[in-house]
């Protein structure tokens, strides 16, 4: 499928990690879309309580998409900033320039949508608290502040937006390119506990730590005394993660074993890819459509709860009032996926590739990787 290559491939450089880091993207947003599938399709299965608890297992798994873009980010940000200085305020433009074209496309269509369905809106009635929960969402607040999304995937933008604000500081800060990568490497272990341990005793934004397991797989991949993990251990590492999510954890410190288990499962299995790319592993998610999703994950994180909301509205209306069985959960599937690639697919080719990422796609082959 050579059109298909021409406008999902990007050239995010030569470096060897780079095709399965698209594809462990594409995996990522694809167990997002599994959350808000599992929670839309719960209204058609209410005969068949096997298949509500499968939609709540998936719903429950699929939380750690976010997760995995969190790892993701933690690694390559910290690493192109530990590589070489940039000024700080280059540095934020770019990120800004990365997030906003494709983000405020989907606000502005939100914000449309909501006056079309007022029964649905979550904007304020009120003029005046309209306008601050607007502005209030469009700055990225919701998530690290008690805000509810307008968009409801965008409370993970505010943690990007923190990360990208704070990280760089903290390296300028700590002089930490001048130190050695076994220091670095003890700091952000250390601040890592601290913060699963403060989270577990006080609550907090535990998920912050997923950043910090990004930052120390950038460091383990720059150690030649940390071995290599498997493919077999990476994948059971994976497997671990996922279902470790379905364990009933409890509490405050329910959040943060939670998270602990996921920074290691997730920290395997992307050193396990990275530093074996041609290991069946790494190959697996280097297959082309992964990656190809993993390349417009972005657009597809943005836009695909809104298209899944859309198709379900039209089965409402063409079948009102029915109920299905199992076979329904996993039949609907494929199909409801298909329809969500539709809408992504154009707000990458539209926006995305072209105001976000025109840099990236013009650089040779080369060139360093980036991400959202």
């Amino acid at each position: 499928m050579p059109w298909l290559s021409h406008y999902f491939e990007l050239s995010r450089g030569s470096a060897h990690n780079v095709r399965p880091m698209e594809g462990l993207r594409g995996f990522a947003v694809f167990l997002v879309f599994l959350v808000h599938y599992a929670t839309l399709v719960e209204h058609w299965l209410d005969t068949d309580t096997a298949a509500l608890h499968l939609a709540e297992a998936l719903h429950t798994v699929g939380n750690t998409g976010v997760d995995l873009f969190f790892v993701l980010s933690g690694y390559l940000i910290y690493g192109s900033l530990i590589a070489r200085r940039q000024p700080f305020a280059r540095f934020m433009a770019r990120r800004i320039e990365r997030l906003y074209p494709a983000f405020t496309v989907v606000f502005v269509l939100y914000v449309a949508l909501s006056f079309l369905f007022p029964s649905e809106s979550k904007i304020p009635p009120d003029a005046g608290e309209a306008w601050v929960y607007l502005l209030q969402n469009f700055l990225l607040l919701p998530g690290l502040f008690p805000v509810e999304p307008m968009i409801t995937v965008a409370w993970s933008l505010s943690y990007e937006l923190f990360y990208y604000l704070v990280i760089p500081l903290v390296i300028g800060a700590l002089g930490l390119r001048e130190r050695s990568v076994a220091w670095r490497a003890v700091f952000f272990a250390s601040a890592g506990v601290s913060l699963l341990v403060w989270c577990a005793l006080a609550g907090g934004h535990v998920r912050l730590a997923l950043f910090i397991a990004g930052i120390l797989l950038h460091e383990a991949m720059n150690a030649p005394r940390v071995p290599t993990p498997s493919s077999a251990v990476g994948g059971i590492a994976l497997v671990v993660g996922l279902l470790g999510t379905l364990l009933p954890w409890e509490g405050p410190m329910g959040g943060s074993l939670n998270t602990l288990l996921l920074c290691v499962s997730f920290f395997l299995l992307c050193l396990a890819c990275f530093r074996a790319p041609l290991a069946p592993l790494a190959r697996l998610f280097s297959w082309s459509p992964m990656r190809w999703l993993g390349n417009m994950s972005y657009s597809y994180y943005l836009i695909h709860g809104l298209a899944l909301q859309a198709a379900f509205l039209v089965m409402s209306t063409l079948m009102p009032g029915a109920a299905f069985d199992s076979w329904f959960f996993w039949v609907l599937m494929p199909v409801m996926f298909t329809i969500t690639l539709v809408p992504s697919a154009a707000l990458f080719l539209a926006v995305e590739r072209p105001f976000s990422l025109a840099r990236e796609t013009a650089r040779p082959r080369e060139a360093v990787a980036s991400t959202l």
